[in-house]
């Protein structure tokens, strides 16, 4: 199966220097498959660290998997989720990569083979996410259909059914034919695959398994060649199940049979485990000195407004925590708050020693590197793109002093960056429904003459606006995108408030250590 596996946070995409460190410690001369749940953090992560290690000499190839069969297409630019069908996927390419096959091949082989399944899940209770509130969004004798992987609501919430009604419905949704999410017709060989969510008994899943085999057989005339039950996907203690269908070709029983010394597939081969740690080579390209890396021992005029602004920024997003968790908690997967909070720390933290203030490119370029090696997740590779475009568009200046121009220069480039990588716009419900009218603003008002920290402050009341319409929206990408209407018409996005409070907090403070320094605003 999978030679490694990047973990980050919980729910949350593994940041991009853990992926890197990953494919140098296991790739060898013929290349790394990365197979990668279909996520925007982890398409956006995965996919950056890819780039590098290209850059390395590594060869790269990436699989998306997206097995989801809970909600109607389309879903904006999301896609469909990668669920436990990709277990499966891990199953055929690592057989094929075992067998010899070319980085190419292998990457055909897992790419139809992601093609091939679909997967639906269902939920009793939602997860407890540590240190966090178990969240009461399911009363009682309810349950949730189509749910993802990281305790995000489901597609809907029906009252509890039988086994065997829950089960048909399952089948029903994954081998519909008005959305052919696969390509699966009487007459085909399929695997089933009967997935705990965390906190289900092995018993319940078989008596699950056990509903689900006739029914496929006598209902839908197919012939079941392989059942695999247990925990493979979880939710952490999530009580439920997801069902995966595989359209099952010979050649993919002959991977899902080949052996394999993964110890929690159901059926493997006798062998010591991999070991427990592996050393992990250095990164090939030069890294700064500790000499670029430090505080300035006098801040000029600038830099202590520039200190201000971003103190103030952490300070709001760290109090803001808890109200961010509970917003995400409704339409996401409940972590917005504490990820964020991770990074405004740690941005407090690398200030006090390591933030060159009176340079604020390089102050820019340090904020992301504090993000990036804390944050992970969508909201950490975002940021960070945020950050390394801002810092490309102000170094680019070349010029002593950071003007107003200037900033609004390098907020338009992070947006463009965002954008590109993302997908998202305006409208879509993410972070750039509030930077995006704050950057228009900004720059309207400059243009205009407008005095440059009058201009700051208005474009915060943009932002605000801005991330306070999110609630009439609904959602094109990220997780959002599969919560119900009715759902996020009462939540605003967690994001575009998150950067509302920080623009608005930073823009505000500029206000009031100019003052306090009879500054004329260059630094808003």
């Amino acid at each position: 199966m999978l030679t490694a596996a990047i973990c980050g946070d919980v729910f949350t995409s593994p940041p991009v220097d853990s992926i890197l460190a990953g494919i140098r410690a296991v790739t060898g001369p013929k290349g790394c498959l990365l197979v990668v749940t279909n996520y925007t953090g982890d398409r956006l992560n995965f996919g950056l660290a890819a780039e590098q290690a290209k850059t390395e000499g590594f060869q790269i190839e990436t699989v998306i998997v997206g097995d989801d069969c809970a909600l109607p297409p389309p879903r904006g630019i999301a896609g469909r989720r990668g669920l436990a069908g990709t277990i499966l996927v891990h199953k055929v390419a690592g057989a094929a990569a075992a067998a010899g096959l070319s980085l190419a091949e292998v990457a055909a082989e897992a790419k139809h083979a992601s093609e091939m399944v679909g997967t639906m899940g269902v939920a009793l209770s939602a997860c407890a996410l540590p240190g966090q509130v178990t969240s009461d969004r399911l009363g009682p004798e309810k349950m949730e259909l189509g749910l993802g992987v990281h305790g995000e609501p489901g597609a809907a919430v029906v009252d509890i059914q039988p086994v065997e009604v829950v089960v048909s419905h399952v089948l029903q949704q994954i081998l519909s034919p008005e959305t052919n999410y696969v390509p699966i017709t009487r007459g085909n060989s399929v695997v089933l695959m009967v997935n705990g969510l965390g906190g289900t008994p092995l018993m319940e899943l078989l008596i699950a398994a056990g509903k689900a085999v006739p029914k496929l057989q006598l209902e839908f005339g197919l012939a079941v060649d392989r059942v695999y039950t247990g925990s493979f996907m979880t939710s952490l203690d999530m009580a439920g199940f997801s069902i995966s269908i595989m359209k099952a070709d010979q050649s993919i029983l002959e991977r899902l049979d080949a052996p394999t010394k993964a110890p929690s597939w159901p059926v493997g081969t006798a062998g010591n485990r991999p070991p427990a740690k592996i050393p992990v080579p250095l990164p090939s390209q030069a890294t700064k000195s500790e000499e670029s890396l430090s505080r300035p021992q006098a801040l000029s005029q600038q830099g202590k407004i520039l200190e201000a602004a971003i103190e103030a920024a952490a300070t709001v997003v760290i109090n803001l925590k808890d109200s961010l968790n509970e917003w995400d908690g409704k339409v996401g997967d409940g972590d917005c708050g504490s990820t964020m909070c991770r990074g405004a720390t740690a941005i407090l933290e690398d200030m006090k020693n390591y933030y060159p203030l009176n340079d604020a490119a390089e102050t820019v370029s340090e904020i992301g590197s504090s993000i990036r090696r804390v944050m992970g997740g969508t909201s950490g590779i975002i940021y960070n793109l945020l950050c390394k475009a801002a810092y490309a568009e102000l170094k680019a200046n070349g010029q002593p002093e950071t003007t107003p121009k200037h900033w609004s220069e390098a907020l338009k480039s992070s947006i463009s960056a965002v954008s590109k990588y993302g997908g998202a716009t305006a409208g879509y419900r993410t972070m750039l429904d509030a930077l995006i009218p704050a950057s228009k603003i900004l720059e309207e008002k400059l243009s205009a003459g407008e005095d440059p920290i009058t201009a700051f402050i208005l474009s915060a009341e943009a932002a605000t606006a801005g991330a306070e319409s999110t609630i009439h929206m609904q959602a094109q990408a990220g997780r959002s995108s599969y919560v119900s209407a009715e759902i996020l018409a009462s939540i605003p996005d967690p994001g575009a408030m998150a950067v509302a409070a920080w623009y608005s907090a930073a823009a505000r403070a500029v206000k009031e250590k100019s003052q306090g320094l009879g500054s004329d605003g260059l630094l808003c």
